[in-house]
């Protein structure tokens, strides 16, 4: 049996839908399994075992016709029997058509319900705490009818040599490792989806305050000026506690900072996701125009604690559809203080710090 998954998305997304291929490892063993990917997501999988071959859906393939062809005739000369879409998209879609397989299973759409055997309507309300991103994930792997208890928790594999990395790059800085390590993620992917830096510096003052800890800044390259404005805005005591350089060069060193930290908290994105991933307990503050109910996942109120600005000012939101709460966004930030959550922060460091 040849079986392709396709998610050509963000690394959260990829995460996530490796779960397929984990499971699909366990009901078929033997099978040929292949994940379509964006090339710049790959990081995440290196080292996982549950699928044969990454298929790289490369930005050739989007500005180039005839790459994008010679894309679709090497997935058709491979003569899958399954193909799971877990995107969805007009990328994948034509994909799913040009793969020829017996069963072609997505979500149910409307207007591409055609190109598949199998259509999956996706769950709405989660009915369990991994979340609905994950239980909508999960759902595709139904028509297969696996009778198996499926694997719910997506994995990140660290090597022994990476970890060794880790710690020796921890030395270098003159990280005391005695000490627990917090990771903080002081920026989202875009703007709107990054708690004000005002916010965050107040936040990171009531951390500091808590305990000997040695902080870290997630943040990209092109992040670099507002990491620094967010760095002069917290208090002498805490900028003491920061390490400011310590970043990483690339995805996977990220991955192996993380891997050697104790937790994160900060805003919702991929760092998040990897640090769960990593089984690092997480702090999660949403943006008020994210849906909480999707990318809460693993909510226990224990290890992975998120907050919203809807948790604490519901009436913000009323009559307002999701489009417009994006255009609001910005407001909305403002409303949603650091004493909102400062005892629902409090709780999860006082489970934590040692």
């Amino acid at each position: 049996m040849k079986i392709l998954v396709i998610q050509q998305k963000m690394i959260g997304d990829v995460l996530i839908s490796s779960l397929l291929c984990d499971n699909l490892r366990k009901a078929y063993p033997k099978a040929q399994i292949d994940y379509m990917v964006y090339e710049s997501t790959t990081p995440v999988l290196q080292g996982n075992p549950n699928f044969d071959n990454l298929i790289l859906f490369q930005e050739k393939h989007r500005t180039s016709r005839k790459e994008l062809f010679k894309l679709l005739l090497s997935v058709r000369k491979e003569k899958y029997d399954v193909v799971i879409d877990a995107y969805s998209k007009l990328e994948s879609w034509l994909v799913t058509f040009f793969s020829g397989a017996e069963k072609r299973i997505s979500y149910w759409k409307k207007h591409t319900n055609f190109l598949y055997t199998h259509s999956v309507k996706k769950k709405t309300v989660s009915d369990s705490n991994l979340g609905l991103i994950i239980e909508q994930r999960l759902a595709l792997l139904d028509p297969l009818e696996i009778d198996l208890s499926l694997k719910t928790f997506p994995e990140i594999y660290v090597t022994p040599e990476e970890k060794d990395f880790a710690k020796e790059l921890f030395s270098r800085h003159g990280i005391d490792q005695a000490k627990q390590t917090l990771m903080l993620g002081i920026t989202g992917s875009e703007v709107a989806k990054t708690y004000p830096l005002e916010h965050m510096a107040k936040v990171i003052d009531f951390i500091a305050e808590k305990g000997d800890v040695n902080l870290l800044f997630n943040y990209i390259p092109n992040q670099l000026p507002e990491a620094k404005q967010l760095y002069h805005a917290c208090k002498e005591t805490t900028r003491a506690k920061i390490y400011f350089d310590l970043t990483g060069n690339n995805l996977r060193e990220f991955i192996c900072i993380m891997d050697n930290c104790d937790m994160i908290i900060g805003n919702d994105g991929g760092a998040i996701n990897m640090a769960k991933a990593l089984r690092k307990p997480s702090f999660i503050i949403f943006s008020p125009w994210i849906d909480k109910a999707g990318w809460a996942t693993f909510e226990d109120g224990i290890n992975n604690i998120s907050v919203h600005l809807q948790d604490y000012k519901p009436e913000l939101f009323e009559g307002l559809d999701p489009k417009s709460i994006k255009k609001k966004y910005a407001g909305l930030y403002k409303e949603f203080t650091p004493e909102l959550f400062a005892s629902s922060l409090n709780k999860f460091l006082e489970l934590h710090l040692k």
